[in-house]
């Protein structure tokens, strides 16, 4: 019998809508294992994952039976609702997202890298942060387009 494996690491970042602080610290560990839990249940496993006040990292495995869109979409979607019951009522995420894929080599680096998130921002903002990756990874965006 025929297999189809696969192991597909991808770095997942997207912020809230116009990059409002609305993630307060009080919930951010429990949003943390609310989004796991979700993706655990798609067949996906978090390597890392942190959720600062005004935007998402995740380092996850992209299931081979799942789009990235479809991944990024279910976190949006039921994270959002998870939110709004924590009483945050006019919480959303923004439209767009980036996803980056990452090889198993670097593994270590990212989730380094997403674990000490809060002493990166006190250095750089998000928008600074985008483009780092953007310009990485030979992104072309607009402006205009990104920050929604």
């Amino acid at each position: 019998m025929a297999q189809s494996l696969s192991k597909v690491y991808i770095h997942v970042v997207f912020s809230t809508k116009h990059g409002e602080p609305f993630i307060k610290e009080s919930i951010r560990k429990s949003l943390h294992s609310y989004i796991i839990g979700t993706l655990s249940k798609t067949g996906s496993y978090t390597e890392e994952i942190f959720v600062n006040p005004d935007h998402f990292h995740a380092l996850i495995t992209l299931p081979r039976t799942k789009t990235l869109a479809q991944m990024v979409s279910r976190i949006k979607t039921t994270s959002s609702k998870w939110i709004k019951q924590q009483g945050i009522k006019n919480f959303s995420w923004q439209d767009g997202y980036s996803v980056f894929s990452v090889s198993a080599s670097k593994i270590p680096v990212v989730k380094n890298y997403i674990l000490n998130q809060p002493n990166h921002h006190r250095k750089v903002s998000f928008k600074d942060e985008l483009r780092k990756f953007f310009e990485h990874y030979e992104v072309e965006y607009d402006e205009r387009y990104v920050w929604d």
